[in-house]
């Protein structure tokens, strides 16, 4: 459903910079200098389908114990082939998505 952006030459996440020039991002990554361009525009991972709709997506943190509460929303893309059913849940509840993993699953 969503993708992460890594360094592709050292596999962080978290030290890299970005900075719009015209139509793309130049992204730097501090841990190892490596610098490259990202095109904005989001495309599916899957089919390189680039009409994605963006949606709403909960994410579940532990309010008390073991009781979960949505505690923020975040985008995400969806793709109407290969993302097909989980927005179509989406459209008809008008709900957000639920996060790709339970914080509660496995709990007794």
């Amino acid at each position: 459903m969503s993708t992460d952006l890594v360094c592709p030459s050292c596999g962080r996440e978290d030290d890299l910079v970005g900075e719009r020039q015209g139509e793309l991002i130049v992204i730097t990554c501090t841990a190892c200098n490596l610098t490259w361009e990202r095109d904005p525009s989001p495309r599916c991972p899957t089919c390189g389908r680039r009409d994605l709709r963006p949606v709403p997506q909960a994410v579940w943190g532990r309010s008390r114990g073991n009781q979960l509460s949505v505690v923020a929303l975040r985008t995400i893309n969806l793709c109407p082939d290969c993302d097909a059913e989980v927005l179509r849940r989406h459209l008809d509840s008008g709900s957000p998505v639920p996060p790709d993993e339970n914080p509660a699953a496995g709990l007794k």
